[in-house]
């Protein structure tokens, strides 16, 4: 994490389905050219305006505080916050796009949160994103990897395997809610994509953990990276452990609660 993350601000360029689970959404700026994308699963916390057309207000930031400084926006123009990991980024010239992949979730039958946000931002709609860093810390002496997500942990999962080195292996389990939600990802040839689509009335996570479970043989020397839906990371987590990986060299974080 930096030691003092800065306040990006950029607009909505466009946004688009590319899956029946995910809507990505590009934003853009000459501000974002002195984003300092390192790649992995390099995450930030995305705001934007609670109604459509309104102004974005940012929280202040020094250092690493921001959160009082964010509380302290009156409820009605406080913006949205939550956390999201470049799905791509590009500079050219003096401008920079970034791409943020979405998934989208329906409660009663309507998108719900940064879901509705994604699918009906205007072109020119504010943003602001506030640089959070590198999840992603492996040893220098991991000997394999070990990469577990559902749909939530998707995109860090995926920049995680595009930035490997060509020399790494290992597994990477991704769970996803429909077939049609999986597609071709960039790894090192030593490293084996098991992708579970997910079933009606499964639990999120259950069919990862059941790969993950029928493939943990003993991985003293590994390095694991478990996210997605809280119970699923952090069961994970414990199936790994059982099978001879140190919960030191297991990063695992619970993206949110079903």
């Amino acid at each position: 994490m930096p030691s003092e993350p800065r306040m990006f601000t950029a607009q909505v360029v466009r946004t688009q389905r590319v899956s029946p689970s995910f809507q990505r959404v590009t934003i853009a700026s000459g501000d974002l050219c002195g984003f300092d994308w390192r790649g992995l699963d390099h995450w930030f916390r995305l705001f934007f305006p609670v109604r459509p057309g309104g102004e974005l207000r940012l929280p202040e930031v020094k250092g690493r505080q921001w959160w009082q400084s964010y509380l302290d926006i009156p409820e009605a123009d406080r913006p949205h916050c939550s956390n999201y990991t470049v799905a791509e980024y590009r500079c050219a010239g003096e401008v920079a796009e970034l791409d943020i992949d979405v998934v989208l979730h329906w409660h009663e039958g309507e998108l719900s949160g940064v879901a509705r946000w994604a699918v009906h931002a205007e072109p020119d709609s504010p943003a602001g994103l506030l640089d959070q860093g590198v999840l992603f810390d492996p040893p220098s002496d991991a000997e394999e990897f070990v990469l577990v997500s559902d749909e939530s942990g998707l995109p860090a999962v995926r920049g995680i395997l595009r930035d490997l080195p060509s020399h790494a292996v290992g597994t990477a389990i991704i769970e996803v809610p429909a077939a049609d939600d999986v597609h071709p990802v960039t790894a090192p040839t030593g490293m084996r994509i098991q992708w579970v689509a997910r079933g009606a009335s499964d639990p999120v996570g259950h069919r990862a953990l059941s790969v993950l479970r029928d493939c943990a043989g003993k991985h003293p020397g590994a390095y694991a990276f478990v996210v997605g839906e809280s119970r699923l990371a952090t069961q994970g987590r414990r199936t790994l452990h059982q099978a001879g990986v140190p919960k030191s060299r297991i990063t695992f974080s619970g993206f949110w609660r079903a």
